[in-house]
């Protein structure tokens, strides 16, 4: 018989879980992970965000010498999370997706086996809590996968209002078997002009070295370097501080991680963190100290590690994971979009008003456009 069950932490999962999400990581990437989910929760949230995690899974029995024993099948996985915090009578009470400031995807973990069926008994559930859930919010989601409609129909068959909105623009690579070479002949003159005659004034005088760190003593050493650059860089402090450390070490261990550095007179003055999986390079977190900007040396250390990944890492793809800046676009071929799944309870006072004020301000954005 298949069920809903609901754990409050990733450590409380059943084992069964755990090959649910290698295969989903398999399948979707790393931010679909174990790993991920697990650092994310214990040092990405903040602490007044209680976790979720519906299980959508059944028993089967597994015939022994002597008895029949059931044994857990875990069919689907959805890691949500909700604040209790609210002392406010008027808070819509919602449930969003484990997904924050350092997710650039997010999605139900399953197998490919029947489920359509298994997300429509996942959202029956979801939909028929008590307490009930005045929002539904999930994102970033890839709205190209059939799931995406199919959340949506089962959102509405359960009662609940339903919308899609956009969240960012993600730029990617399609290397199409080419050598780094050949990439790279073929990017816009000025950046290659750039990071020829940038890197070649560099080297000539003795001055750069380029480092990538993959392995888990390397990376212990490197770890203090990259934060130091990332201090000395124009990005805000972290709001996690143990969250980049913690990731760091965990994609590490799974043979995912390449962290890029880039020394000028021995110190470390660009940094790169970029992640290898299933044929896949994404570039996940970049940072250079703001006095060796006249050097563009950003972009000497992203010509490096493409040249890593594509010639010896040997992937078919690199993304530049989230947003639309206009640098991206000189490195990268194609673009996709992000987008998010926001459903309202029509049952309760709080759910109507906050479609209510969830559809007036989507016609407000239309009549200012």
């Amino acid at each position: 018989m298949t069920q809903v069950c609901v754990y409050t932490n990733f450590d409380a999962l059943p084992a069964a879980y755990r090959a649910l999400f290698d295969a989903s990581c398999q399948r979707d990437g790393f931010f679909l992970s174990w790993p991920w989910f697990h650092n994310l929760s214990r040092k990405g949230m903040e602490a007044s965000l209680n976790l979720r995690i519906y299980g959508v899974e059944s028993s089967e029995l597994q015939s022994h010498i002597q008895s029949e024993t059931p044994q857990l099948k875990a069919h689907l996985a959805l890691p949500m999370c909700f604040s209790a915090s609210s002392h406010n009578p008027l808070q819509p009470n919602t449930l969003r997706a484990v997904a924050t400031y350092y997710s650039s995807l997010f999605g139900p973990v399953f197998t490919e086996l029947n489920t359509e069926q298994h997300l429509h008994t996942l959202i029956t559930f979801i939909a028929g809590e008590l307490p009930r859930w005045d929002i539904v919010d999930m994102h970033p989601l890839p709205n190209d996968t059939a799931w995406f409609l199919t959340m949506q129909q089962a959102f509405r068959q359960a009662g609940m209002a339903v919308d899609s909105y956009y969240c960012f623009g993600n730029w990617y690579l399609q290397v199409r078997q080419r050598t780094y070479q050949q990439y790279f002949d073929a990017l816009p003159s000025k950046l290659k002009n750039t990071v020829l005659r940038k890197t070649r004034f560099l080297q000539n005088a003795g001055r750069l070295h380029l480092k990538i760190a993959a392995t888990i003593p390397d990376v212990e050493i490197v770890t203090a370097a990259y934060m130091n650059v990332y201090k000395n860089s124009w990005k805000h402090p972290e709001p996690f501080p143990d969250f980049i450390p913690g990731w760091l070490a965990e994609s590490a261990a799974q043979g995912w991680l390449r962290l890029g550095l880039a020394y000028v007179d021995g110190k470390p003055v660009a940094a790169q963190i970029w992640l290898v999986q299933q044929g896949k390079a994404s570039i996940y977190k970049l940072a250079y100290d703001q006095q060796f900007a006249h050097y563009s040396i950003g972009s000497i250390l992203t010509a490096h590690m493409m040249q890593h990944v594509i010639d010896v890492d040997r992937v078919d793809e690199v993304d530049y994971l989230t947003g639309d800046e206009i640098y991206k676009q000189d490195w990268m071929s194609d673009r996709r979009e992000r987008w998010g799944i926001i459903a309202f309870n029509r049952a309760s006072v709080k759910g109507r008003l906050a479609y209510y004020y969830h559809l007036a301000r989507r016609y407000a954005k239309r009549f200012h456009k």
